[in-house]
């Protein structure tokens, strides 16, 4: 008698296997690409929010405002310094500054 006899798996077996791997596959791309989305709008948000409050200073205030830290003061924008590097270029007191949001991390899409 042989005890270490070898049982083969049935072809269903690996069939549903291979079905559950490729489920799998489908599932983790599918969260990556909703990432990428994810991404993308927090960045595409960030870019209008903080042109959105300089316009809205100036229409307040009659100027746009002098620094980042003057819209992040008086109207509450923040963003993850680790993320975005936001490079605010002052013209002049009444032209509108250009607002330029950089992403430390490759956004893909």
């Amino acid at each position: 008698m042989n005890l270490h006899k070898k049982k083969k798996l049935p072809f269903k077996l690996y069939g549903a296997i291979l079905f559950f791997l490729v489920c799998g596959g489908f599932c983790v791309a599918e969260i990556s690409s909703v990432s990428r989305q994810s991404s993308r709008a927090e960045l595409e948000n960030l870019q209008s929010a903080l042109e959105r409050s300089a316009v809205h200073c100036y229409a307040t205030e009659g100027v746009y405002p002098e620094s980042l830290d003057y819209i992040r003061q008086h109207y509450g924008i923040t963003w993850n310094p680790d993320k975005y590097v936001v490079d605010y270029e002052i013209i002049g007191s009444n032209l509108k500054p250009t607002i330029t949001v950089i992403p430390l991390q490759r956004q893909e899409g």
